[in-house]
Parts: structure tokens; C-alpha cells; sequence
């Protein structure tokens, strides 16, 4: 059902931006890309996330309201990339669980040296107002702000640990369960699996300062900074879920749900800031 959903935004805010596009034919249009840090931030305590170069290509367009003032908006295609990990290396992690004969127990994982390679895909749909104003000939300054619908298209993770150990703790009955691999308890080495967190859209604020360069009478070049930051949370789950999860017929061939798995009300959102270089087409 998520997925259905997820498809029919995509198609829907695709559809809303060509009708939008197709009635500004007057409009200056552009095409560029951006580059510089993109970080997906979370507030999950214990974990850390390194900073690695993002980007997005785009196009869109711009209507003047007047010689200085003009209202764009467009569509991009961005991606982040990068690794999460444990603050404690040998952190363990409970979650609640249920094994086949619906008891309830508490599960304990440990993963040693845990690293997530995260990889974050989405389109964005801008609306902004842009104020510029000649400085010299043939050199514009601009100043653009406004607001960014932020939509994954999918967010997935490729998780590795030297050791994983599950153990299982039954609270009704003060029993530990710690080397039972049938089901499920117990250690595994050179863990490795692949997952997907579910995601939903949100909005980003959006602000580039730059300068247009006249390179003809009807092109120009475009170079800016730009910064972004996202409200609210890409990450749509309704429970809490161990980051490796529980296989109740084995101690291996665990589930890789993710760190940003284990609080459903964490909030996980984009932000990135860098270059962007763009062609005008006047």
C-alpha cells in the first residue's frame, strides 16, 4: 500500500509540474546541478553519520513579475550517500519481539564494529521567489528563497559487522536465552545484509545566493550556494524495530532494518548545502 501511495505522489507531482511548465512558455528556463554535503540527520542517540558529497541535476523555469522579482519552480533528481554507525562499537540494543508461539521476550543484539551504508534518492519539486538586480554589465546578483517538496523515490541500506550476537530475555519467566541458533539466539560472524527503510515526503526550506554571468544575448551562466534543510521525517514506520533484526528458525540471515529503524517518532531529514552551477536560457 505504501508503495502504491509512493508511486502515485511521483506521478502526481510529476503531472503537476509539466501542466505548471506548460502554461509559462514565456518563462526563462534553466538546467543545472548542484554539489557539495549532504547529511540525512537524525536525532537517534548512540549513533553517528559521516558526511559525504551529495548532488542533484534539475530544470525548471522562472516568471518575472517584474525587472527584479520573478517566481520559479521546477523539478530535481538528488541523491545522498553515507555511513552510519554505533557511537559504543559494542553497544547492545533491545527491542520488544514475539517468537512463533506468540511469548513475548525482549531482544538483545550486539554488533561489532556495525557500519550502515546509507544511499538516499528522491525528487524535489521547488517554489521560490527569486529578487536579482544588475551590478555590472552583463552580471546579475540573485537571491532565491522558498520552500522544497522533498519526495524519496527509495532510501537503501547495506549493513556489515564483524559479529552479531541475539539473545532473547523472557521477562514472565526470568529466562535468558543466549545460544539456541533454531531459534534465532545465538552468534553469527561477518554479517552482511542488504534493506530499505519506508519513507514519505516532507518539505525543505531553500535558499541560493549567486550571480549570472550574460554569456550571449539569449544564454547565461548561473552560479550559486545554495543551502537546504528538511522539516518532519522521511522515515514512515508505525513501531519500534531492532536495526538487525530477529529470524525465529535461524541465527543467521537476519534482517537488515537499520538504526533509523529503532524509533518510529525519530525524526530523520535532509540537509545539505555546497555549489550549484547552472545555463540560463533567456
Amino acid at each position: 500500500m505504501k508503495n502504491t501511495i509512493m508511486k502515485l505522489n511521483i506521478k502526481n507531482t510529476i503531472g503537476i509540474t509539466a501542466f505548471l511548465i506548460s502554461q509559462t512558455m514565456a518563462a526563462q528556463f534553466y538546467v543545472g546541478v548542484q554539489s557539495g554535503i549532504g547529511n540525512v540527520k537524525s536525532d537517534i542517540k548512540g549513533t553517528s553519520a559521516g558526511h559525504e558529497l551529495g548532488g542533484a541535476v534539475k530544470a525548471g523555469y522562472i516568471y518575472s513579475l517584474s525587472n527584479h522579482i520573478g517566481i520559479g519552480t521546477g523539478v530535481e533528481f538528488s541523491q545522498y550517500k553515507q555511513d552510519v554507525f554505533l557511537n559504543n562499537s559494542s553497544a547492545t540494543l533491545s527491542n520488544f519481539e514475539v517468537d512463533p508461539s506468540t511469548s513475548a521476550f525482549v531482544y538483545n543484539v550486539t554488533a561489532s564494529n556495525y557500519k550502515e551504508r546509507q544511499t538516499l534518492h528522491a525528487i524535489q519539486i521547488p517554489l521560490f521567489i527569486q529578487y536579482k538586480t544588475n551590478i555590472n554589465k552583463g552580471i546579475d546578483f540573485s537571491f532565491r528563497a522558498g520552500a522544497k517538496y522533498f519526495l524519496p523515490v527509495n532510501y537503501k541500506i547495506k549493513a556489515t559487522a564483524s559479529s552479531v550476537n541475539g539473545t532473547a530475555y523472557y521477562p514472565d519467566v526470568n529466562l535468558t536465552i543466549d545460544d539456541l541458533p533454531e531459534y534465532g539466539f545465538g552468534s553469527q560472524n561477518n554479517y552482511s545484509a542488504s534493506g530499505e527503510y519506508q519513507t514519505k515526503g516532507i518539505v525543505m526550506s531553500m535558499f541560493e545566493l549567486g550571480f549570472t554571468f550574460d554569456m550571449g544575448t539569449k544564454n547565461a551562466l548561473y552560479a550559486a550556494m545554495f543551502l537546504e534543510n528538511g522539516y518532519g521525517s522521511i522515515v514512515d514506520q508505525d513501531k519500534d524495530e531492532s536495526y538487525i533484526g530477529y529470524n525465529p528458525t535461524s541465527a543467521s540471515d537476519r534482517k537488515a532494518n537499520g538504526l533509523y529503524s529503532t524509533d518510529k517518532n525519530a525524526k530523520i531529514r535532509p540537509v545539505a548545502f555546497g555549489l550549484t552551477l547552472g545555463w540560463n536560457f533567456k
